[in-house]
């Protein structure tokens, strides 16, 4: 289980960032309005959480990173990782349980034409969630859960490939330097004539 921790972490936090930026496209309110002219009026994720893009983003963008870091940004990116999905959760389940008319107005106004708190709480019947902010609470709930896997499991993971890493191991030369290894001492910020006769 171990050894794939550092892989279910990350597909856990990309899937999770994923679900909250196809969740923003997403129609998260039905608003019916008092005149009943035309259909529901469907306000999409982005605009009930204004937050929610920028937010899951930064999930994806954590799973991303996740999967070559060292250990002490391993920590870090959990921490964000938690602190986003408690966040989104947060929003979530305030706007399942008393949606705020600034989820919805900018629909309404684009609607009617009608502006103000007052007035477009005047002309809304029904605000009614649909299925994608429940949805998007299972994805906060996975990205919390893979934030604490992270923290638990995270200094039991192998050190990522050599490819990744910045310094690279000196080699030791016995003969003339070739245009290659010049090239490599250079960018290590060493003077590759240095010590050489």
């Amino acid at each position: 289980m171990i050894r794939r921790a550092r892989s279910l972490s990350v597909v856990a936090l990309l899937l999770a960032g994923a679900i909250g930026v196809l969740a923003s496209t997403q129609s998260w309110l039905s608003v019916l309005l008092r005149d009943g002219g035309g259909d529901a009026l469907t306000v999409l994720g982005a605009a009930a959480i204004p937050v929610l893009v920028p937010l899951s983003l930064a999930a994806l963008a954590l799973g991303a990173a996740l999967s070559i870091v060292g250990r002490i940004p391993r920590y870090v990116f959990a921490v964000l990782a938690v602190a986003i999905g408690v966040w989104l959760t947060v929003l979530t389940v305030g706007l399942l349980i008393a949606v705020p008319v600034s989820a919805y107005a900018s629909a309404v106004t684009d609607r009617t034409g009608i502006a103000g708190n007052d007035a477009i709480v005047a002309l809304v019947a029904s605000v009614t969630p649909t299925a994608w902010a429940y949805v998007s609470l299972v994805a906060w709930a996975l990205l919390i859960v893979a934030g604490v896997f992270v923290l638990a499991t995270a200094h039991r993971w192998t050190a990522s490939g050599r490819k990744y890493r910045t310094a690279a191991v000196r080699e030791h030369h016995d003969g003339p330097l070739d245009a290659v290894d010049s090239w490599d001492d250079l960018s290590r910020g060493e003077d590759p004539t240095a010590g050489r006769s």
